[in-house]
């Protein structure tokens, strides 16, 4: 009878956590516009954007940013940190077994204490082996809330790593449609150089023949220097912007296959109105913060907690010895187990500021 009252309290206190469960804010937002129709854009807003552009190249760039770029690999692992913290926090639910083994000689002293019983030496070999337990029963939830908060930071870690995904692909998109642009303003410049060469010498020549002044012949010059200076310009960019996507791919800087010419590019639609506020919940950052949020809420819970009693259970079995071969005898063997309680009385108002602190 006392082993299930015992077993009936614990099922009892087990299924108590204090502090607020979450509740979803409300958010107020209208629910769509009126004579508008939403399954076109519905159907938009489910479609990977990139390939919109319909350029091979640009798909295979992405996929090599999204399997060797750096800071996708680190948001990975923080997922993998959260996920190891989660499962840090919530091992305290359950019992801790260990087990200690032990050999020293010691002597007693001998100053200041009575005189030892007749034939008992003070010094001597001690042997044990021995197997402790603990439990900690989460009475009042504060292990359960504590796990709560880690698990919601896990999933903010992993909307995280969403929110990288999305930036990762629109940087490499971004950059590739400027490499083509700038790729396109280079062939026109060096179309217009290839033009200025040949009326510099029409200018010359003209000049020679008495037909016009000097200053005809240096203004094209001035012209040519000019649209030199711009082929340099327009190389340097497209180097840069190629050291840009290399980055972005994880790999050191280097020349870029290109696809598609700018004209080739097929332009995505425009953003049309009426798109279902849904959508909103969707976005990797206003995801992260609601979990950042759920993982706050129960934290209000674990500080509640720590203004009740800890119950633990604890418990020790195993075998000491002055002898090493009599340590695994009968009369050698020793065991006890106990229960704690922990109350705090006075801290000056430490754990209230606590809660105060998790609810703001």
């Amino acid at each position: 009878m006392r082993t299930r009252a015992l077993l009936a309290v614990f099922v009892l206190g087990a299924g108590c956590t204090l502090g607020p469960d979450y509740q979803r804010p409300d958010v107020l937002v209208p629910e769509g516009w009126r004579d508008i129709e939403t399954s076109e854009q519905e159907s938009l807003a489910n479609t990977p954007w990139w390939e919109l552009f319909q350029d091979p190249e640009l798909l295979r760039l992405i996929g090599i940013a999204l399997a060797e770029n750096k800071d996708l690999k680190i948001a990975v692992e923080r997922i993998e940190e959260a996920r190891a913290f989660y499962g840090f926090q919530r091992a305290d639910l359950f019992p801790k077994v260990d087990l200690s083994a032990s050999a020293a000689h010691v002597r007693a002293s001998e100053a200041g204490l009575p005189p030892l019983a007749s034939g008992i030496d003070n010094e001597d070999s001690l042997y044990s082996v021995a197997g402790t337990a603990f439990w900690e029963l989460d009475f009042f939830g504060r292990i359960r809330r504590a796990s709560e908060a880690e698990l919601a930071l896990f999933y903010a870690a992993e909307e995280t790593r969403r929110g990288v995904v999305l930036a990762l692909v629109a940087d490499v998109a971004r950059a590739y449609v400027e490499l083509r642009d700038f790729d396109r303003r280079l062939e026109i410049s060096r179309r217009t150089l290839e033009s200025r060469v040949q009326y510099v010498g029409l200018a010359k020549d003209r000049f020679d023949g008495g037909l016009t002044s000097e200053l005809d012949w240096r203004q094209a010059e001035a012209e040519l220097h000019r649209t030199t200076s711009l082929v340099h310009e327009f190389e340097g960019l497209v180097t840069q912007k190629e050291n840009e996507i290399s980055a972005l791919l994880g790999r050191n800087p280097g020349a870029i296959a290109r696809g598609q010419t700018l004209d080739q590019l097929a332009l995505p639609p425009a953003v049309p109105a009426g798109l279902p506020s849904a959508l909103l919940e969707r976005r990797p950052d206003v995801r992260q913060a609601e979990e950042q949020l759920v993982s706050a809420n129960a934290r209000i819970g674990e500080a509640k907690a720590l203004l009740y009693p800890s119950i633990a259970l604890t418990g020790a079995f195993g075998w000491e010895s002055t002898e090493l071969g009599d340590l695994l005898e009968s009369p050698a063997k020793s065991w006890s187990i106990g229960a704690n309680l922990l109350q705090p009385i006075f801290n000056a108002g430490q754990n209230r500021r606590r809660v105060e602190v998790a609810e703001s």
